[in-house]
């Protein structure tokens, strides 16, 4: 089995910081290891699960790895309209990672929470994918 999780990470994070992607207020700021005093809101990489998905002559894997949106915004709007963004962008959509062929990226689910700081929100979307090795 080969890891995709570092190709299909550089993948994500240049597909999140296409133009346009994300609202205009988070820019460019999509970490893998945010800055240690960030400017909100942003996006970051969560944690991930690597799991063999072997089948007959195939050399499959699959992922799941979450998504994280920041926000100091008072409530949840603007948490949920960069979530919605990144589902957007990425749930069902083509994304070129080195190395594999990807049959599947599709959302798994999204939570939205308070962090114990009191002045964060915090959105959680986790994606599932499919891929096989190109070689």
């Amino acid at each position: 089995m080969s890891d995709p999780s570092l190709p299909l990470q550089d993948a994500l994070i240049k597909a999140l910081r296409a133009p346009n992607v994300l609202p205009a207020a988070v820019g460019a700021r999509v970490y893998d290891q945010v800055p240690g005093a960030p400017t909100y809101p942003l996006v970051s990489l969560g944690d991930g699960q690597v799991l063999p998905d072997k089948a007959e002559c195939i050399d499959g894997v699959e992922v799941f790895l979450q998504i994280d949106v920041w926000s100091r915004k008072v409530g949840y709007a603007e948490t949920k309209e960069i979530a919605a963004a990144v589902i957007a962008a990425l749930d069902d959509q083509a994304l070129t990672v080195v190395g594999f062929n990807v049959t599947v990226f599709e959302l798994s689910g999204v939570q939205y929470m308070r962090d114990p700081d009191g002045l964060t929100r915090h959105g959680a979307i986790t994606f599932r994918a499919l891929l096989e090795s190109s070689t």
